[in-house]
């Protein structure tokens, strides 16, 4: 019996699958790296360009403003600047400073307080026709403050409440997307096992409420708050409607009636670049004080 001692053939080595060229992923890597670095440059420099003019503004006179480059310092008048805003009409700016912390502080706190028990009844409540009460919250998110400003003006003088704080703190107490914001954390941050358990100790929803869920949603108390202070702080048609005193104004209405003295008196020019300047330390104040918030609320998010 024979046997075939000739070697077969070894079996053709498979090819891999073909890989797309490293250049061109590279390629593509970087268009899409410069592409979005560019977005971000260009919207920094949308929000920072126009602040650098303002501090660079304020430390000019008159001549200097409309002699010198827009980037560039005058003769440093910035704390003749300043003292003139806060003499101007018997320190008026400081009572337009006070208005406006105490519209945009109770508005912040009251209003983001209202806005966290209105999100936490819609997440945790059940009752009758709470999808469509939740549905309205959202139309509300879609309507510009702008628009309710006429109707809310015409309800204020059916009470006579026109011209008077309240005018303006009643409405800034309701925040359509505050409520929005709320039910959100509400939903991630409060755990419905443990309003369960307060609720067999014994505690009743309001207790809960203020011992349980508050203190674990304090990072978005703080954001809503944050946020309708920044909203209150810089409203302008409200006010500029409701209030007729120059006593009770808010700092933006002042500064705007300036503004207007400005044309036929050019030298309130550098008192309304100073005055808008000045405005603008309470808002950085409170997102520097405020910011360890929002690192803990970033923190809880990313290890849950």
């Amino acid at each position: 019996m024979s046997t075939d001692t000739r070697t077969r053939p070894a079996p053709a080595p498979v090819k891999p699958a073909p890989k797309a060229p490293r250049a061109q992923a590279h390629r593509n890597g970087f268009i899409s790296t410069f592409t979005v670095n560019g977005l971000l440059i260009i919207g920094s420099a949308y929000m920072v360009v126009p602040v650098l003019w303002l501090l660079f503004a304020s430390t000019k006179n008159t001549t200097d403003l409309y002699g010198t480059g827009a980037y560039s310092f005058g003769d440093f008048s910035l704390f003749e600047n300043i003292s003139n805003v806060l003499a101007q009409d018997n320190g008026v700016f400081l009572r337009w400073m006070g208005n406006s912390m105490l519209y945009a502080g109770v508005g912040a706190v009251l209003g983001g307080l209202i806005s966290v028990m209105a999100g936490y009844a819609f997440d945790k409540f059940e009752f009758r026709g709470k999808n469509s009460l939740f549905g309205f919250v959202l139309v509300g998110v879609l309507i510009p403050n702008t628009a309710t400003v006429l109707p809310m003006y015409l309800l204020a003088s059916l009470v006579g409440a026109t011209n008077t704080i309240w005018a303006v703190l009643i409405p800034v107490m309701c925040n359509p997307f505050g409520v929005y914001l709320a039910r959100v954390y509400s939903a991630s941050y409060v755990p419905a096992e443990t309003l369960e358990a307060a609720r067999m100790d014994g505690a009743g929803p309001i207790r809960s409420f203020f011992s349980l869920a508050l203190p674990m949603m304090m990072p978005g108390f703080v954001t809503i708050a944050l946020f309708q202070f920044v909203g209150v702080w810089n409203n302008f048609m409200l006010p500029l409607v409701m209030l007729q005193d120059q006593k009770l104004l808010p700092v933006s209405v002042g500064i705007s009636i300036w503004q207007g003295f400005a044309v036929p008196q050019p030298d309130f020019v550098p008192m309304v670049i100073t005055g808008s300047l000045l405005s603008l330390v309470p808002l950085l104040l409170a997102f520097i004080f405020l910011q360890r918030f929002w690192k803990s609320g970033m923190n809880a998010g990313s290890i849950k």
